[in-house]
């Protein structure tokens, strides 16, 4: 298959606005998506070959946040119990649920977000110094997780969001530490995922490696910026990512 050139360099630009979104909220695959099919791409070998991007990204955030100290390396497993238990059923309900459920999905976990966002800043934001829970602590925690699980095995997109609700409201980590935790999460799912298309062969690697030199290069700008960024500039950012999400979920 011929690809135009021009499409392809789009494409890497897309990928460095979708890497730098995921990296600090989500939803960046509602535009990497659309710029696959329109490289001639069939949705299912979209699916499939954006998840070479979300992957490659996923170790570039991973790695840049654990060189920076943010990254909280003995809470992993933990946190990855309920995640992955809840994206293996979160796989078995997207092969049986109709896919005209999954946009209102979407979309109403965005705007749940932008909600709380908005009311209670200080759930999804914890002041400086508030102490972190153990999973083992929170039910709810631990029930977010495993719904975000769910969520993720089953669509994927947007689910940074259900992540981060989970990992800063229920565990009470500031945003650029959830960040890093929830990366680890969707280098988790993807690495599932991307086997599956794999083996289905759903994977097109010329896009998918030349999208991926985008969203790694966007990736490790977003770590480097949250890093130096104030909370209260992360969590406006987080806001401001669920509007765009909204209307690009609406469009797309």
């Amino acid at each position: 298959m011929e690809y135009d050139p021009f499409l392809l360099v789009i494409l890497t630009l897309t990928g460095l606005v979708a890497g730098w979104i995921n990296t600090l909220a989500g939803g960046g695959s509602n535009l990497t998506l659309p710029m696959l099919m329109l490289l001639g791409l069939p949705p299912d070998v979209a699916n499939g070959t954006n998840r070479v991007g979300v992957f490659l990204q996923g170790a570039v955030a991973v790695r840049g946040f654990h060189h920076y100290g943010r990254l909280d390396t003995q809470s992993i497993t933990s946190i990855l119990v309920p995640t992955l238990s809840g994206g293996a059923i979160g796989a078995v309900v997207a092969a049986v649920m109709p896919n005209v459920a999954l946009k209102p999905l979407l979309l109403g976990t965005i705007l749940t977000m932008s909600f709380i966002i908005l009311v209670r800043p200080g759930f999804i934001a914890p002041p400086e110094g508030t102490p972190v829970r153990k999973v083992s602590e929170s039910r709810g925690a631990w029930l977010g997780l495993f719904v975000a699980g769910v969520y993720g095995g089953f669509v994927q997109a947007g689910v940074g969001f259900i992540l981060l609700a989970a990992l800063s409201g229920g565990l009470r980590y500031d945003l650029v530490r959830a960040n890093a935790l929830k990366m680890v999460c969707t280098l988790s799912f993807t690495s599932v995922s991307l086997a599956v298309f794999i083996w289905f062969d759903q994977i097109r690697w010329l896009p998918g490696l030349i999208l991926a030199v985008g969203t790694m290069a966007g990736s490790y700008l977003s770590v480097k910026f949250a890093i130096r960024a104030s909370q209260n500039t992360v969590k406006w950012f987080l806001f401001a990512m669920t509007l765009v999400a909204c209307a690009a979920a609406l469009f797309f």
